[in-house]
């Protein structure tokens, strides 16, 4: 007799739709909220992602033309008209900002430190730009694990329900509330990892790259 029930009931097991789809279809609100907040959590991220890899390939490029293109040239006046009045080179608009107040200044005496001043606002205003979304992906890779948590949590819960219901512990009743729970807490973790990844690599390329403006500071000042 027992034979039978738990052949029954690994054969209904079986017989059941493990897909993903089917998953988030049999799944509660409670849970289809968590999946469809997690999705779109890592569908952002990866755009960020993209988005960041692109932006730093460029301005890598571009910052190196532009030195080498700044200290090859005359003058540092001569260069600043020279440039395009639109340019996306965070290197350049730093130049270009403060050589404004340097054409505006009348008197030079105290030209260094006011220089130096304009300077840093220019750096952290470019880098402001750059690390536009990094506390998304921060947020993400901290909160959606607690996220999938709490879906797994909530559909361990509904699966108990079900067995009190059912009054019938066999795998054919558990199992699918099981599964759903356990595939909140999976696409918690693909939305998390490739965040915190990314997250620390571009935090290391912005230091990397605001030690590159700052060191450029440096030596302009030096020239003016």
């Amino acid at each position: 007799m027992e034979a039978d029930i738990t052949s029954q009931a690994v054969g209904l097991a079986s017989s059941a739709d493990f897909s993903i789809m089917n998953l988030f279809i049999r799944a509660d609100v409670i849970v289809k909220s968590v999946i469809i907040i997690l999705i779109a959590a890592s569908v952002y991220s990866w755009a960020i992602i993209i988005d960041k890899i692109r932006l730093f390939k460029k301005i890598n490029n571009t910052s190196e033309e532009f030195e080498e293109k700044f200290w090859k040239s005359r003058s540092a006046e001569s260069f600043y008209n020279s440039l395009p009045t639109n340019i996306e080179d965070p290197m350049a608009n730093v130049f270009k900002g403060s050589m404004q107040v340097v054409m505006k200044t009348r008197s030079k005496s105290n030209l260094p430190e006011k220089l130096q001043s304009v300077l840093e606002v220019n750096i952290e205003k470019q880098m402001n730009i750059i690390e536009k979304n990094y506390t998304f992906l921060a947020t993400v890779g901290s909160t959606a694990p607690f996220i999938g948590l709490f879906g797994t949590v909530w559909g361990i819960m509904n699966s108990f329900q079900s067995i009190a219901i059912s009054r019938n512990t066999s795998l054919a009743i558990v199992a699918p509330g099981i599964a759903e729970a356990l595939f909140a807490t999976a696409l918690g973790l693909l939305a998390a990892i490739p965040a915190v990844v990314a997250y620390n690599k571009f935090s290391s390329d912005s230091r990397k790259y605001s030690q590159r403006l700052e060191n450029f500071s440096k030596r302009f000042i030096s020239i003016i």
